[in-house]
């Protein structure tokens, strides 16, 4: 059957190219749409219209059948093995000051190599001279560690690692590769370290290596929590996907998690939990296995299975950084990658100066136009929530 194109109209052919390329551009963009969109619709259905996560407690129980993650091992019941300490501080948190408890336990998650960014957190937001003498805060800061996972450079960083501690006294290290594949690893660590040798601390805190912590607004954040429970705070990611294209490093297999939608969790960058749900978690690394490898959604599937929900705190950070201004650092909690620049950050956040621009009407609706300008553009979506700036 021959068509005659020249009865149809001009707009039927316009409507038939125009419906061809965009059939041909969802063809060649199917994966970036179903990794952005579809997936995304599919898991916030999940979460909002069904969200029973029963399945936790039962795909995810300690047995001898689930394989444990890249690099790591089983122990006898399938729960996560306890890893050797190579290096340990029992008495860190033995409190040399009667007057005060320890307000948080604060544990930086970080690579055997990143030597500067941990001397940077000691001479900046991480100093707990500075912390008690200036904020009146008991806190204890500790770096947690795997080993260098290339066999050939281990034996020489570890030296090294062994003298940066003998200098300072803050590095805990067990025997599992430093990778992102072992990042469980590392959270089971900090939790079952702080369970064992500090569990008086009435917050627990993980971080990154590459956080800005505002260490003043964040003591006198959890000060005006005192007694409290079922804390656990942070940026919040509520019915996120699991990533299924295997070229990210966050890809999860269907195997590993079939679902369509992870429970909710924060962002691994930088939370506090309040000591009763530190002690919750700690309990679930018991229970649950530790095969989902990614550590913040794994934090999230323990906190499923005990009951406890994140809440957000506007003022926590995403994966970026926060916009660099007085009225910004005003409420700053954390802020995301912040590889270089934590000294001069740390300067200027925190001089006395910053408070002065929100001070009186005229100054307190400056800064909430410019919160606005900032936060509110889809660029810092990733760090702090445009609500932010109307708190």
């Amino acid at each position: 059957m021959f068509m005659n194109f020249r009865r149809i109209r001009k707009c039927q052919c316009v409507q038939l190219l125009t419906t061809g390329l965009l059939l041909c551009m969802v063809m060649v963009c199917w994966e970036e749409l179903d990794h952005h969109v579809v997936s995304h619709m599919r898991s916030y259905t999940y979460r909002y219209l069904v969200n029973s996560y029963d399945f936790l407690n039962s795909s995810f129980a300690v047995t001898s059948n689930h394989p444990q993650r890249k690099d790591g091992s089983v122990s006898a019941d399938g729960g996560l093995a306890s890893y050797p300490y190579l290096i340990d501080h029992p008495r860190k948190c033995v409190d040399r000051r009667s007057r005060s408890s320890i307000l948080l336990l604060l544990f930086v998650k970080s690579s055997p190599e990143n030597f500067e960014r941990r001397q940077a957190i000691r001479d900046t937001w991480g100093n707990e001279s500075f912390v008690w003498s200036e904020l009146g805060a008991n806190v204890r800061v500790l770096f947690a560690l795997g080993v260098h996972p290339d066999a050939e450079r281990r034996p020489s960083v570890q030296r090294a690692l062994f003298q940066e501690d003998r200098v300072y006294g803050d590095l805990i290290q067990q025997n599992f590769l430093d990778t992102f594949h072992n990042l469980t690893a590392k959270l089971v660590l900090q939790f079952h370290w702080g369970h064992k040798y500090c569990p008086h601390a009435r917050f627990l805190m993980s971080a990154d290596d590459d956080i800005f912590v505002h260490m003043p607004n964040l003591v006198k954040y959890l000060q005006q929590q005192s007694g409290a429970k079922d804390l656990w705070v942070g940026h919040v990611h509520r019915g996120a996907p699991p990533v299924r294209r295997k070229e990210s490093k966050y890809h999860v297999p269907e195997e590993l998690y079939p679902w369509p939608s992870y429970p909710d969790y924060t962002a691994g960058a930088g939370y506090v939990v309040s000591a009763d749900v530190a002690t919750k978690i700690y309990h679930a690394t018991l229970l649950l296995n530790s095969s989902m490898y990614i550590d913040d959604v794994f934090m999230g599937i323990c906190a499923k299975a005990m009951g406890i929900s994140p809440q957000e705190h506007v003022y926590f950070s995403g994966e970026a950084k926060a916009p660099y201004h007085p009225c910004i650092y005003e409420h700053m909690i954390t802020s995301h990658g912040h590889a270089t620049d934590v000294r001069s950050l740390w300067q200027v956040a925190t001089h006395p100066t910053v408070y002065r621009h929100s001070r009186g009407f005229i100054g307190n609706l400056y800064c909430k136009a410019v919160k606005v300008m900032l936060l509110c553009l889809p660029h810092y979506q990733s760090t702090y929530s445009c609500i932010g700036a109307f708190t």
